[in-house]
């Protein structure tokens, strides 16, 4: 208290000093060009003051710092077993990243799984994807995608899909958003113990809607038809549901789909899995 009286008493003896300094001859320079202005005296007490007197827990204003772009990461795991006439059991695991500023996008992901009914292997898959995208615009965006597959039921010891190509969001906003991708693609796999490299064309179509912030909801598709033999196509597809359980915890339920118009020799053309499983998110 009495400190806050000796402020105010100063900045009543400074006032009249404040006034005679302000009224000077029309072009007339100060006597000493280094010393304090009593106003910025009279400023700088003042603030002192205030800040002195606020209650304690106040919030003072002070420049707001544009927040900074994070990971947004998730590691989810299934397990099914069965046992009885039928013994069987699958395991599945999933990675997935990303990362959004006002111009860059980065989504990177891993799964994998694995399963056998009666002691005989029945799923052994594992799968890989990086994917940056570049804003031209609100809506149009430049990408470049890779993607890595083993498949050892489909017999397919390895596929690389390397594709450049051109985006653009039909839908964007903080619930929903709705985007389409189209470019060349290149395939290199080593399928039924044959080695193969061709040129192909990539379409594809990416869906998610969050309901008010809680369950979130995706879907997406791509297609890639060869460019010397469309009709060896390939189809891949996931739709699924996140639900939260907790702050950080979910439950994931979704369905993959692989379909290969001209799978390896005695092999079937579509590859389904219906998963359910608990995620972890950081």
């Amino acid at each position: 208290m009495k400190r806050h009286i000796l402020i105010v008493s100063v900045l009543v003896g400074l006032t009249p000093f404040s006034r005679a300094s302000d009224v000077n001859p029309p072009g007339a320079t100060p006597a000493n060009n280094s010393a304090v202005d009593s106003n910025d005296a009279l400023e700088f007490l003042a603030a002192e003051s205030i800040g002195d007197l606020a209650a304690p827990g106040a919030v003072v204003a002070t420049n707001v710092s544009t927040k900074k772009a994070v990971w947004e990461s998730s590691v989810s795991l299934g397990v099914t077993a069965t046992a009885g006439n039928v013994n069987s059991a699958l395991a599945t695991g999933n990675f997935r990243t990303h990362k959004k500023t006002l111009l860059d996008e980065w989504n990177l992901g891993m799964d994998a799984a694995y399963g056998e009914v009666s002691s005989v292997k029945n799923n052994e898959t594992l799968h890989g994807f990086a994917q940056y995208n570049h804003l031209f615009s609100e809506r149009w965006y430049g990408y470049v995608r890779g993607d890595a597959l083993h498949d050892g039921i489909a017999d397919v010891a390895y596929r690389f899909t390397f594709s450049p190509g051109a985006g653009y969001y039909f839908i964007k906003d903080a619930e929903t958003s709705l985007a389409g991708e189209v470019g060349p693609a290149i395939l290199y796999e080593k399928l039924d113990d044959e080695y193969h490299d061709y040129p192909a064309l990539r379409l594809a179509e990416r869906f998610e809607h969050k309901f008010d912030g809680h369950a979130r909801l995706w879907q997406n598709v791509e297609f890639l038809p060869p460019f010397t033999d469309p009709r060896a196509f390939l189809v891949n597809a996931e739709v699924g549901v996140d639900t939260p359980l907790s702050k950080h915890l979910s439950l994931q339920t979704y369905v993959q789909d692989n379909y290969a118009n001209r799978p390896a020799a005695g092999r079937k053309d579509n590859d389904a899995k219906l998963v359910s499983a608990l995620a972890y998110k950081f």
